[in-house]
């Protein structure tokens, strides 16, 4: 497993490059597997020892981590290294300050090539790992831009869609379900691209094919634009030029 990196630190933020496999925040099903949050505890002594400061600070129990990226799912990352800056940078994901782009795969040719998917995202009553479209779900926006078609060898006529995809929102598993609900799951995803696909995928790829690849957002102190890149994993940039 890779190991996580540092893009940028200063007295106040912390821009991580995670690579898939790792989870973020600690659970009562991750007890024995190494998270992001055990990282910022061991690298920067943000742990929740210090929660007798305050018993009600996200900071202390999510040691600085400002918000998640699924366990798969490679790239940007921040977190921050005091209060102030994490709750100024929740503050802007509140309110759509912060900007993400993620690089993904998806089956099908997408069309049209640039779009906007508005559809409420909820967790599904029968399944409680997974997210749908439902009603009486979060409020979710996702616009996108296909950057390249490949057509698959296998099948004529069978597409890939490289894209660009733009959360508006920050919803659990947002990008996966609002692909899979246009009829274009993600490469190797899981959860949403149905067995028989994902299964044939993971032959190729053991892992989803989505990496938060840009950010931008001001500086929780200076207010400076802030914007940081993150390669295309190696893992991934080999599927492609299979294709």
């Amino acid at each position: 497993m890779d190991e996580i990196k540092i893009i940028f630190q200063d007295k106040d933020i912390i821009i991580l490059d995670k690579p898939s496999g790792i989870i973020v925040n600690r659970s009562d099903t991750t007890k024995n597997l190494v998270t992001v949050q055990d990282w910022m505890e061991t690298q920067f002594g943000i742990q929740n020892s210090e929660i007798s400061i305050n018993k009600e600070s996200d900071f202390y129990k999510r040691s600085g981590i400002v918000h998640r990226l699924d366990k798969e799912t490679s790239g940007i990352l921040i977190a921050a290294k005091n209060e102030e800056a994490f709750l100024n940078m929740q503050n802007q994901f509140k309110e759509r300050i912060v900007k993400k782009t993620y690089i993904t795969l998806a089956h099908g040719k997408i069309l049209p090539r640039e779009g906007e998917i508005k559809a409420s995202v909820g967790r599904l009553p029968w399944n409680r790992m997974r997210f749908g479209i439902v009603a009486g779900g979060k409020d979710s926006i996702t616009k996108y831009k296909v950057l390249e078609y490949f057509e698959k060898q296998t099948k004529r006529g069978n597409f890939l869609s490289l894209l660009e995809a733009y959360p508006e929102t920050g919803r659990t598993h947002q990008i996966r379900v609002h692909l899979q609900y246009i009829g274009h799951p993600i490469f190797s995803d899981f959860l949403y691209a149905g067995r028989k696909t994902s299964r044939q995928d993971r032959k190729l790829l053991e892992r989803v094919f989505l990496h938060a690849s840009r950010i931008s957002f001001d500086h929780p102190k200076t207010g400076k634009k802030m914007s940081f890149e993150s390669e295309l994993p190696s893992q991934l940039s080999s599927v492609l030029k299979n294709l």
